[in-house]
């Protein structure tokens, strides 16, 4: 069971997208299947013709005018739930070769796009009875958490999602929506690696279950796929 009847996933062609994909349509949820291109996204397609409840949408979530032609698409319409999943771990490099238009790049999609796109669907969530968005994040932008040093792209990206979601959500609380950063813990997916330590749907299952004890009260927190609290 899941209170959410209306579900927006983005980066939902692979890994945690897709799982969440396969949660909330497996609960005959409405889904609408955001990736960036849809030709290429074959399990997508199959679930979307044996599910009637998922709908595939090209979305390149760096480009403003495909951002508008969503909010354009779904003018109107209820949605009780946003997933900001897609996201890029950018250049596993030696630190001392810091690209700065690679870091632009993942600041864009990590950080940018998150909050452009909770931006533009603020109204459709509003419509809900509990309209929630979760932006995933990633305990390696805790600041607190951060006892080995490295990947200062990704971290700092992550980082800076976090600030921005914390002012994006009490920004959006009067409109009744809430704002959450989630953690999916160490998966295994292509970021990830095969020897993360959970699956996908270990983490959605998780995810999901914290998703749906979200409220008010919980407005800008940051969890983790077990449902604890992660430092900043």
């Amino acid at each position: 069971m899941s209170r959410f009847e209306t579900v927006l996933i983005t980066g939902a062609n692979r890994g945690i997208g897709l799982a969440f994909v396969k949660h909330y349509s497996g609960l005959a949820k409405r889904v609408i299947a955001c990736c960036r291109v849809p030709e290429h996204a074959n399990e997508l397609h199959s679930l979307e013709a044996s599910c009637p409840s998922v709908e595939i949408h090209t979305l390149d979530v760096t480009d403003n005018k495909q951002i508008e032609a969503l909010k354009l698409a779904f003018n109107g319409q209820v949605i009780d739930l946003l997933v900001n999943n897609a996201g890029i771990y950018g250049p596993k490099q030696n630190e001392s070769q810091l690209d700065k238009a690679l870091w632009s790049q993942v600041f864009e999609v990590n950080v940018m796009a998150p909050i452009l796109i909770g931006r533009a669907l603020s109204k459709n969530l509003a419509l809900s009875p509990h309209g929630v968005i979760a932006n995933m994040s990633s305990k390696m932008g805790s600041i607190t958490d951060n006892g080995s040093g490295g990947a200062s792209i990704y971290r700092s990206s992550k980082a800076a999602l976090n600030a921005a979601t914390k002012s994006f959500a009490l920004d959006h609380a009067g409109l009744g929506i809430t704002t959450v950063l989630l953690h999916p813990g160490w998966v295994q997916t292509d970021m990830g690696g095969q020897n993360a330590l959970i699956n996908t749907q270990t983490s959605v299952k998780g995810l999901s279950e914290v998703l749906e004890q979200v409220n008010a009260s919980k407005n800008g927190h940051f969890y983790n796929y077990d449902g604890n609290l992660i430092p900043w």
